[in-house]
C-alpha cells in the first residue's frame, strides 16, 4: 500500500479525530471510505450528465426508439411461442 501525505484544515482534522474515536476506526480508514464514496459520486454525476446530454441528442433518441421497437417485436414473438 502506498503512503499519502496531505495537509487538512485544523477543523476538519479535529472532526476526523472525533469521528475516529466514536467509530473506533483509524483515521486513514475513514478517509479511505470517504474518498471511495466521493469518487463513486463523481462517476454517478458524470454518468447522469452524459445521459442528460444523450437525451437531448435527436440521433440517439431515434436509435433508442428503433432499438425499443425491435425489442418489443421480439417480446411479442416470444409470447406467441
Amino acid at each position: 500500500m502506498a503512503t499519502f501525505t496531505s495537509s487538512l484544515p485544523d477543523k476538519l482534522l479535529n472532526e476526523l479525530a472525533e469521528a475516529a474515536a466514536k467509530l473506533k476506526l483509524p483515521k486513514n480508514k475513514i478517509i479511505e471510505n470517504a474518498l471511495e464514496i466521493y469518487l463513486e459520486q463523481l462517476d454517478r454525476a458524470a454518468y447522469a450528465k452524459s445521459y442528460n446530454r444523450m437525451a437531448k441528442d435527436k440521433d440517439m433518441l431515434l436509435m433508442a426508439e428503433e432499438g425499443m421497437a425491435d425489442y418489443f417485436k421480439q417480446l411479442n414473438d416470444l409470447d406467441k411461442e
